[in-house]
């Protein structure tokens, strides 16, 4: 028995014309908001007023920000900006160390010859072959 499994179930149903039902409530409760202010308040206090709602607005109904909705940025700004903050600062304390001297090295290097190599490498085979 087949079944069939629903596809694009993350994107949401058009109901209102080009709209979905979040966008068609962000966009009708910043009218309605703006009408009550408008009808309530004196025009210019209205205007200083309606500007924001009407943005804020526009922005929950159409932006996107790296592809999730506007909501959610600003569900995670105002998380960020009510809650408690921890702040850790640890200071560490350095004693005073006296100046040590610095010892140059030998300028001095020895010279590794084929001689001095060869009997480097007999004195390591022979040690190899009294531990075995």
């Amino acid at each position: 028995m087949r079944f069939k499994v629903p596809q694009f179930i993350d994107i949401e149903d058009k109901i209102f014309g080009p709209f979905t039902f979040k966008q068609f409530v962000y966009m009708a409760g910043g009218a309605g908001l703006s009408y009550v202010l408008y009808k309530t308040l004196p025009i210019y206090i209205a205007i200083i007023l309606i500007l924001p709602i009407v943005g804020l607005a526009a922005a929950l109904t159409f932006a996107k920000i790296n592809g999730k909705p506007f909501i959610y940025i600003l569900q995670a700004f105002l998380n960020y900006v009510f809650q408690t903050k921890l702040y850790v600062w640890k200071k560490e304390f350095k004693k005073a160390e006296p100046k040590k001297e610095v010892v140059e090295a030998p300028k001095y290097v020895h010279q590794l010859t084929e001689g001095k190599l060869k009997d480097l490498s007999w004195s390591l085979d022979v040690l190899d072959m009294k531990k075995k």
